[in-house]
């Protein structure tokens, strides 16, 4: 990597889109595109962040067109915003300096299976459902399941996590090796297919998390799993939030092997219902599902029925008819639809953080009563099983009294979870809207090793400015 002194970003000169927009168009043809709607969805997010669009969209198809995009827009300063599946909720794909979107979703082929490995090699845009459904035939399964059907290449770039993390852990333990193609063009392998290496940094981990700051991703080489022989899957009540997460935490402290156990507040339940259709007790609720051999998940059920009945919760209700299970947890991935429902009209400022296992229950309770305190409307769910909940508070953003006490509120949330030694951000990312938190987490002297990091990879400072932290 070409080593380069760093300067400040600035926004490029009318003149310099000018010329960067015309060789995309002539290099890329149809596959770069400047009208505003097409700019417009690149710069969607899905809160209420302002749309920032960039100033054209490429479809690159190979990780050497990925390369001559970027030789390109560093030679000119011009900024380059990595875009997936647009599914993130931290305003990641916004453009607010303008620039090049650079669209991966025709880069979405399964390259390579290696199932006596228990690997595969994929291109960034292929989606996590999409693989699933290649891989099904062989047996295997990749258990990262963040909800919505995001690209693995942006699950890889959030170090995305979700519903099967407390068995199968988060993106970053999950990703063997990268290609990524770095702000000057150069291509980086990361590793390679072996399980385990001690040759050299773990540059793998590196990218997996920084949010397109450091490169863009082309080629993702990821751990698989075989399809369980039998799934159990099923829902418990709770008279309270505590009584739900002091529940969960005894399971996985029993050493029962859990695969998803997922919390959903009385409101959140009732979200579901009206969404959803599907007439459940408003009350807290846990969503579990449990792998394994026919006997053993039933083995795991029941011990986990008996450890609900000891905090008052119940009764467990298990099945394992797919589909049953999928009718519900389908319902869990429409929590951020369902919510809602709940205020039709308004929108939404979907958030999370994590704390400790043990402070959950504590930072939950505190949350709700500072909800209540606000006067606000703002469905819970959490993955308990490693200390991460989401809201999805419901607000009116023409109402300047009501957005001034939802951001007091998720500061107040943000920095609750930081004090009880957690993070800003579970799963969401950082991206704009949580930047300002990062140096309160780290710590200055943390924040400028990650500076530095920034600007031996990207000098010229064209890697999705804006988000992250400033440099």
């Amino acid at each position: 990597m070409t080593a380069h002194h760093s300067v400040p970003f600035a926004k490029p000169s009318p003149e310099t889109v000018a010329t960067v927009v015309a060789e995309l168009q002539k290099r890329f043809g149809n596959r770069a595109a400047t009208g505003m709607a097409i700019r417009e969805q690149h710069g969607h997010t899905l809160t209420w962040t302002a749309n920032q669009p960039p100033d054209i969209v490429v479809w690159p198809e190979t990780t050497e067109e990925v390369a001559e995009i970027l030789k390109l827009c560093n030679a000119h300063r011009m900024p380059v915003i990595p875009y997936g599946a647009g599914t993130s909720l931290e305003g990641h794909v916004n453009a607010p300096y303008g620039g090049v979107s650079v669209d991966t979703s025709r880069m979405n082929a399964l390259v390579a299976v290696h199932p006596e490995d228990l690997d595969c090699v994929v291109q960034p845009g292929i989606t996590r459902k999409t693989l699933n459904e290649m891989l099904r035939d062989q047996g295997l399964f990749f258990p990262i399941d963040p909800g919505a059907d995001a690209s693995l290449g942006g699950m890889v770039a959030t170090r995305a996590s979700g519903t099967n993390a407390v068995r199968y852990g988060t993106m970053k333990d999950n990703v063997l090796s990268l290609t990524v193609v770095l702000p000057s063009g150069e291509i980086m392998k990361t590793g390679g297919r072996a399980k385990k290496s001690s040759a050299g940094y773990d540059l793998t981990r590196l990218f997996t998390g920084t949010e397109g700051t450091l490169g863009i991703i082309t080629e993702i080489t990821l751990k698989l799993y075989g399809i369980p022989e039998a799934i159990s899957g099923g829902i418990c009540p709770f008279p309270s939030v505590r009584a739900a997460c002091d529940a969960a935490i005894t399971t996985i402290q029993s050493g029962i092997p859990v695969a998803r156990v997922e919390l959903a507040d009385a409101l959140q339940v009732k979200a579901f219902n009206l969404h959803a259709k599907l007439g459940l007790p408003e009350t807290p609720m846990l969503f579990l599902e449990f792998h394994g051999t026919e006997e053993g998940v039933k083995e795991q059920s029941e011990r986990f029925g008996e450890i609900a009945a000891e905090f008052g919760g119940g009764p467990f209700e298990w099945a394992t008819k797919p589909e049953e299970r999928t009718r519900l947890w389908q319902a869990r991935h429409d929590a951020y639809w369902s919510a809602f429902t709940l205020r039709p009209g308004a929108k939404t400022v979907a958030t999370d953080v994590c704390v400790p296992i043990s402070r959950l229950a504590e930072c939950v309770e505190e949350t709700h009563r500072d909800i209540e305190e606000t006067g606000i409307i703002a469905p819970i769910v959490g993955h308990v099983g490693d200390g991460n909940f989401h809201l999805t508070p419901m607000i009116d953003v023409d109402s300047p009294d009501e957005m001034a006490r939802m951001d007091a509120f998720l500061d107040r949330l943000v920095r609750r979870a930081i004090a009880m030694e957690g993070t800003c951000t579970g799963e969401h990312g950082v991206g704009q809207k949580k930047m300002k938190y990062l140096e309160i987490e780290h710590g200055p002297v943390t924040l400028e090793a990650m500076r530095a990091v920034r600007r031996t990879f990207d000098p010229n400072g064209i890697m999705n400015p804006g988000k992250v932290f400033t440099v």
